[in-house]
């Protein structure tokens, strides 16, 4: 039966819409005045949530939680003062937000019971904080939201559903099984049944999403909006260093359950919308202001901890980027893209100085990426100009078989197999620090308010290469060549027809890629002072390898500048702080793709082509041109 998703507005609970906010706008402000209680008596469970009037660790997250449920709740009063938060619809801010709060706090209250041996351990405030998180949730469900008008129960989609959780439970259970137990069928059916269980609460729910026009706001001065800009991207970098600086998986996982939910509910309120309006209009601003957040982050940091994540993350990101170019603008399916982060690294080792390399020669830095950048464009040109012929599945299993022959031949160039260049599987190591005018990337720098370490200073460098291939990106993508990569993309037979060169469009993106990729393995090089072919596989549990950067580009929204950015951020950084799912990451990864696939097909952020190519136009506020855009939006 056909899924009506018709949206309309109604609560779920029957309640009266007043009482519902009051409701909510009480439970929200027990669970603000909770977290300044103690949770548990024991300091066992990370954050020590056993003191009064001090919140910590995950009391801060349900304090957040609850702040932000209390002004939508406000607003959705009509109190005045509030109305600026919500120029779309309060109501369906507040659900969100109530479900994320209530999802943080109910995480650390089963979180405290298993870690610490039953509920026995907690004290009143859990208690209170609890009951105040389910009586914000319960007055939220009681609010007019949008809702899809019929969700038909299908038995059959149910079953597959639960019996296909079965099997991932079975397999998430001990490999050998002569060790499989009773417990562990339990366990695996327990699993299955939930699965059904959500579907059944959804189902119940029946969540739906109107789009409402964001009026823009007429008369507000140039200054206050630029302003808006810089506080949005200050509370961004206060939020991701919040983030990065958790300490504990407990901590982090609680972090991204009300980060999740809030980013939603605030999408809702049509916050975020008219913050997108003023940064398209304030396109310069905006640019300035987020290369200025990101270049305070390592001043946050004590340490190298968390800035060697950061490093990387940005050095994947970037990598993610230029292989948008050849995914997301031309559309050509790239499987074995990571081996031109290898060229660029290997290039830059060979002419570091490094006492490991077979060359024996030291390139200042600049020449060394420029280098670094050319022998990557030279392969992509090499590799690309016999295969680009080729389309679709033929096309991905040459470039997969590229990435490859890559990672072999680097390893037998080793004086046994082939000649001695790259020291084979043993790389080359001890690449020396660099220096740049006078500043040495090794060593730290007391600037007298904050400390640069070493890997603040390649988070520096690293952020000056992801501004440069931002640029490349976005100029080439609002180009006249940008247009023809996405008229390829869409219809290459079309393209052909109207006169486009595509053999010679497809070698350029291909280059512009692979040279983008190379000048981010310049850098790599000197980060991990160690290049070996192992660092460049197709699939692994430790990005950045080509499966993880073309998921990178999916996830974050393919032909968008921020999209890859996002996803690389997100692959990298939640297996670095989840670290007990090691041994199910690639699962779990895999269950993530196959649920954004079906949820989301176009990405977490999402040009308006895309959104027009994966969902009902009805459902979408389109100008009536939308159809003819060709310009990428950020």
């Amino acid at each position: 039966m056909a899924l009506d998703t018709t949206p309309a507005t109604s609560p779920v609970l029957r309640l009266p819409a007043k009482g519902a906010a009051l409701l909510t706008a009480a439970g929200a402000l027990v669970t603000i005045i909770s977290t300044f209680l103690a949770w548990t008596w024991t300091s066992e469970f990370p954050g020590d949530l056993t003191y009064y009037g001090s919140p910590a660790g995950l009391q801060l997250i349900a304090l957040a939680g609850g702040v932000l449920t209390l002004l939508y709740a406000a607003a959705a009063l009509g109190v005045r003062g509030t109305g600026w938060l919500a120029p779309a619809s309060a109501e369906n801010a507040v659900l969100y937000l109530a479900m994320g709060t209530f999802g943080a706090v109910w995480y650390t209250l089963i979180a405290i019971a298993v870690d610490t041996g039953g509920l026995v351990n907690l004290e009143p405030g859990g208690f209170v904080a609890g009951v105040g998180a389910l009586a914000a949730l319960a007055g939220a469900l009681g609010l007019p939201v949008d809702r899809r008008e019929t969700d038909p129960w299908d038995w059959a989609a149910a079953g597959k559903l639960g019996g296909g959780a079965f099997l991932v439970g079975v397999m998430l259970m001990p490999e050998d099984w002569a060790t499989f137990t009773t417990m562990d069928l339990v366990q695996s059916v327990a699993i299955g049944a939930g699965a059904v269980a959500v579907r059944a609460l959804l189902h119940w729910l029946r969540l739906g999403h109107v789009t409402r026009p964001v009026a823009a706001v007429e008369g507000a001065p140039a200054w206050r909006e630029i302003l808006a800009i810089v506080v949005a991207f200050g509370i961004g970098l206060y939020v991701f260093t919040y983030g990065i600086d958790t300490e504990t998986a407990e901590d982090f996982v609680g972090f991204l359950i009300l980060v999740a939910f809030a980013f939603v509910g605030l999408n809702r309120a049509g916050l975020i919308g008219r913050l997108k309006t003023l940064t398209l209009k304030h396109r310069n601003v905006t640019f300035t202001a987020a290369f200025v957040a990101a270049a305070a982050f390592p001043v946050t940091q004590e340490n190298d901890a968390y800035t060697s994540v950061a490093t990387n993350i940005l050095i994947f990101a970037t990598v993610a980027l230029g292989l948008n170019v050849v995914v997301g603008l031309a559309g050509l399916l790239d499987l074995g893209y990571v081996a031109f982060l290898g060229v660029g690294a290997y290039t830059a080792a060979l002419v570091s100085g490094s006492a490991a390399s077979s060359i024996g020669v030291r390139f200042p830095f600049w020449a060394a990426m420029l280098t670094g950048a050319a022998v990557s464009l030279v392969f992509g040109v090499v590799i690309g100009a016999p295969t680009l012929r080729l389309r679709g599945d033929y096309l991905a299993i040459v470039t997969l078989g590229f990435g490859e022959i890559f990672r072999l031949v680097m390893q037998n160039l080793n004086g046994t197999s082939g000649p001695n260049v790259t020291n084979g599987s043993a790389g080359i190591s001890n690449i020396p620090e660099l220096e740049l005018f006078g500043w040495n990337f090794g060593e730290s720098h007391d600037l007298g308010f904050a400390t640069i370490n070493r890997f603040g200073s390649y988070f520096l460098l690293m952020l000056f290469v992801t501004l440069i291939v931002v640029l490349v990106f976005r100029r080439s993508s609002e180009s006249r060549i940008g247009r023809a990569w996405v008229a390829i993309r869409e219809d290459e037979t079309a393209a052909t027809a109207m006169g486009i060169n595509t053999f010679r469009l497809k070698l350029l993106a291909f280059a512009l890629g692979a040279s983008l990729a190379g000048l981010a393995g310049t850098v790599q090089a000197h980060v991990t002072t160690t290049v070996t072919p192992e660092q460049y596989l197709f699939a692994n549990t430790v990005p950045p390898n080509s499966a993880f950067l073309l998921a990178a580009v999916i996830l974050g929204g393919m032909g968008t500048v921020s999209g890859p950015i996002i996803g690389a951020s997100l692959l990298f950084l939640i297996p670095a702080k989840l670290t007990f799912l090691n041994d199910w990451q690639l699962l779990l990864f895999g269950l993530a793709l196959v649920l954004l696939m079906r949820f989301r097909p176009e990405g977490l952020v999402a040009d308006r082509r895309k959104q027009l190519e994966f969902h009902d136009t009805g459902q979408l506020d389109v100008p009536k041109d939308a159809a003819i855009l060709t310009k990428v939006e950020a």
